[in-house]
């Protein structure tokens, strides 16, 4: 009965043992793929976000204190505010003629002076 025992526990904490490898293993190709392909696409994308502010910035009239540029694989992701209606269009306009631009996702808002 003993043995019995003991063999059944036996092979309850290999097939514990196992799982617990088995997890660890598959876990470390996936946390190290993503961290070694995004490094230069991060940068990339980086570097296009502040190419697009940039553009923003020298833009006639457009003020770019309140708004926020994301860029990743060329689509380019601007939010925040600005005082004036017409800024909303000409922000897409400007950041489409930056090159590596592919579309724009414009979610920025008019706000109201005095709040």
């Amino acid at each position: 009965m003993k043995a019995f025992h003991f063999g059944s526990l036996l092979v309850v904490a290999a097939c514990a043992t196992s799982n617990v490898f088995a997890q660890a293993s598959n876990a470390m190709p996936m946390a190290s793929s993503p961290a070694g392909g995004s490094g230069k696409g991060a940068t990339s994308d980086k570097q296009l976000a502040r190419d697009v502010r940039k553009a923003l910035s020298k833009a006639p009239h457009f003020n770019v204190s309140n708004v926020f540029v994301k860029a990743r694989g060329g689509v380019v992701t601007l939010s925040g505010s600005v005082s004036d209606g017409a800024q909303i269009q000409q922000a897409t306009e400007v950041a489409m003629g930056v090159p590596g631009v592919t579309s724009v996702n414009n979610h920025l808002t008019m706000y109201t002076k005095g709040y």
